[in-house]
């Protein structure tokens, strides 16, 4: 089993934006990166009646994000992301070295 740090928020905090919900119901959104430890592969989350389940839970460096990374966060390519999280984030800078948490999800049956 992977070692990973301690849980930072609570899952159920890990989609919350209206459009992200939507967008995860929908099957469009199957990542989401934070900046601290949301959940565990193996853990759910449930949205408007329907469970998601944590597949992985990855290091990335904010600079290995593609348009296909991008898609997977439920936007059309990175600088729309880029653009929205920087909004999202007052006072943040995109540095290309910051490592964030991919975490990786899918509806479960």
């Amino acid at each position: 089993m992977e070692a990973y740090p301690e849980r930072t928020c609570s899952i159920d905090r890990l989609v919350t934006h209206p459009r992200l919900v939507a967008a995860t119901l929908a099957g469009s959104k199957t990542q989401q990166r934070r900046d601290g430890v949301y959940g565990f592969p193996g853990e759910t989350f449930e949205l408007e009646g329907k469970l998601f389940e944590v597949t992985s839970l990855k290091r990335e460096r904010l600079g290995d994000m593609t348009d296909e990374h991008a898609q997977a966060e439920g936007y059309p390519n990175l600088e729309m992301y880029k653009d929205i999280i920087l909004k999202m984030h007052a006072g943040m800078t995109w540095n290309v070295d910051s490592l964030v948490w991919v975490h990786t999800f899918a509806a479960k049956a």
